[in-house]
């Protein structure tokens, strides 16, 4: 069993510690509970569980929520952090894209009382364990999985945390009151920075963006940066991946960094075939394995798992299909795959088999993914 490199570039997201994902292909309607409005162009959403549903949307800090409707006849989905502590109401933090096709439409149309098809959380960007120093680094949106995770490690009287976020201007700041009311609750446990870009600051270490430059001056805020517990990324692809290179050149071992990667709406990348063309001779028998079903079918080479085995189970999960937000996660028990692109899973999990099947091509004559695992 094996599972080609990913890019080196591709920054991994997931913790050290996996979550088991419950139902994630499985989607239920949840009636909006409420819209926050955050600032100008971005809202928190509530949802409303059920009380028959409650066990299936418990949520872990750092997972996220996929959402699916329907737009001129045709399937959406986007994948979106939740950004509560645990055991708290089930929320979801959006930003608006201009012309984004889900986010626009949450942030501007969106009422209480709207019903929405959610999926079950997924994902394992999440804290296994409280305790311990942990420095959260983001920009923009990418505070909505810090907010939850830091809320719920800070619940710990042996966790402290440090949290660098870094915005455009004050008025774009997203949770600014529930920061402040976060800060006020630790006063002593929670160091809590913020970063303007476009806003001068009264101290040049918090005016700017947090590129390489800024962040390694912020570093002085973080004695013995090598000690720190767990380090959280979660923002654009430059800030992850330049804040995870200088991370590096300070002696954090990688397994104590973890990273995410915005997902926005961008257009998912066209399948290198069309599925249908998938039975040829020179095909590859595919066998999926979710929810204790085994399925097989038959692929060519150039079509990925995800795309081709949707024909015989529609059940599969996944969101971006970007290879992003690692809804499509699965491990390879036979043969071998090659993903095009990975920004989803640690060098770790891939080392054991985990791929993500919307970016994974067959290689061998024979294939089974296990998406149970």
């Amino acid at each position: 069993m094996t599972a080609s490199p990913t890019p080196p570039a591709a920054p991994p997201q997931l913790s050290a510690t996996p979550v088991r994902s419950r139902l994630r292909g499985e989607f239920h309607t949840l009636t909006v509970a409420d819209v926050d409005r955050l600032c100008s162009d971005a809202v928190a959403v509530t949802f409303a569980v059920p009380p028959e549903l409650a066990a299936a949307y418990e949520f872990r800090a750092g997972q996220s929520l996929t959402l699916r409707r329907t737009v001129d006849g045709r399937e959406e989905r986007r994948s979106y952090s939740i950004c509560a502590a645990e055991g708290d109401a089930l929320r979801i933090g959006v930003r608006e894209v201009p012309g984004g096709l889900f986010s626009t439409w949450l942030v501007r149309e969106v009422r209480p009382g709207d019903e929405i098809e959610v999926s079950a959380p997924t994902g394992t960007f999440s804290p296994g364990t409280r305790a311990g120093r942990h420095v959260l680094i983001g920009a923009g949106s990418g505070i909505t999985p810090l907010l939850s995770i830091a809320a719920t490690v800070l619940e710990d009287p042996a966790a402290t945390v440090t949290l660098l976020y870094g915005n455009r201007r004050s008025d774009t700041v997203m949770f600014t009151d529930e920061l402040a009311d976060l800060k006020d609750r630790y006063p002593q446990r929670l160091e809590l920075v913020h970063v303007l870009s476009r806003e001068p600051r009264e101290a040049e270490l918090f005016t700017g963006r947090l590129e390489p430059d800024k962040l390694r001056a912020l570093l002085a805020l973080v004695p013995e940066p090598g000690e720190v517990d767990h380090w959280w990324l979660c923002g654009p692809y430059g800030l992850v991946t330049g804040a995870g290179t200088l991370l590096g050149e300070h002696g954090v071992a990688g397994e104590r960094i973890h990273r995410e990667l915005f997902y926005v709406d961008d257009v998912p990348p066209t399948p290198v075939r069309h599925p249908d063309e998938a039975a040829t001779e020179d095909g590859c028998e595919v066998t999926v394995v979710l929810d204790g079903r085994r399925t097989t079918t038959t692929l060519a080479r150039d079509v990925p798992v995800l795309d081709g085995a949707q024909r015989a189970r529609p059940d599969l999960p996944f969101a971006c299909k970007g290879g992003v937000c690692g809804t499509c996660r699965a491990r390879v028990t036979d043969g071998e795959v090659t993903m095009r692109r990975n920004f989803a899973l640690e060098d770790s999990e891939v080392e054991a088999g985990f791929v993500l099947t919307c970016q994974s091509l067959p290689v061998s004559a024979e294939v089974t993914v296990d998406f149970d695992v």
